[in-house]
């Protein structure tokens, strides 16, 4: 199973619970919030990857029944480019799913002390 992880944006405290406890059970993952990894947990750093390097950890580690943390920096569903990972994915035959992150746009509107909602003013965002 790889699980994609929000891992908080830009604060390593900022992951959720949710993800702080997939990461803890992960075999395989990549260097971001390593102090949460487990003991023998193979740590790979994407950002020095290709797509199809990335996908061959993920495949492998599949083959060998081990669980697959793949960190992306704010919530991966914002600017993660998680799409083309999820269907190939899809195509290997390979269970995933996504647990959100503190996206930066909380974290900005947080260190500026900001709300983005008001009343009668704006209730979207």
């Amino acid at each position: 199973m790889v699980h994609f992880v929000g891992a908080g944006c830009g604060a390593a405290d900022l992951i959720t619970v949710r993800g702080a406890r997939l990461l803890s059970e992960a075999d395989v993952v990549n260097p971001e919030l390593l102090k949460g990894t487990k003991e023998g947990c193979e740590i790979h750093d994407s950002a020095r990857m290709t797509l199809p390097q990335v996908l061959g950890v993920m495949e492998r580690a599949e083959e060998e029944k081990k669980t697959t943390v793949r960190l992306h920096t704010g919530d991966p569903s914002l600017y993660g480019a998680i799409r083309e990972q999820m269907d190939r994915l899809e195509a290997m035959g390979i269970a995933y799913d996504v647990c959100p992150g503190v996206s930066s746009f909380n974290g900005a509107a947080a260190s500026l002390g900001a709300e983005l909602t008001l009343p009668e003013v704006s209730q979207t965002v």
